[in-house]
């Protein structure tokens, strides 16, 4: 597994995209929701990435979390915390 990095997302800006965040079992603490990624940015204190979905609302995932990819899902385990955060894919609706 690698570290976050915003190249690993660029290829999903401006896509419809499914997002939810999970629990360490796989649960799902929110249903998986339609969004699409209108920008990527590192936040002031360089700790996380911010997965904005407007202008106000995003999510930040923190950039120590390991990472886990393939064409259709982008998928960031914090072991601190237990959450995993999961962008699919419109198209990849298999959840």
């Amino acid at each position: 597994m690698e570290h976050i990095n915003l190249e690993g997302l660029q290829s999903l800006v401006s896509e419809k995209t499914r997002v939810a965040i999970l629990d360490d079992d796989g649960q799902d603490k929110a249903a998986f929701v339609t969004k699409t990624i209108d920008k990527l940015e590192i936040c002031p204190d360089m700790t996380h990435l911010r997965i904005y979905f407007d202008h106000v609302n995003f999510f930040a995932v923190p950039l120590s979390c390991n990472l886990a990819r393939n064409k259709n899902e982008w998928s960031a385990f914090d072991a601190n915390t237990g959450l995993q955060y999961v962008i699919r894919r419109e198209s990849d609706q298999n959840d």
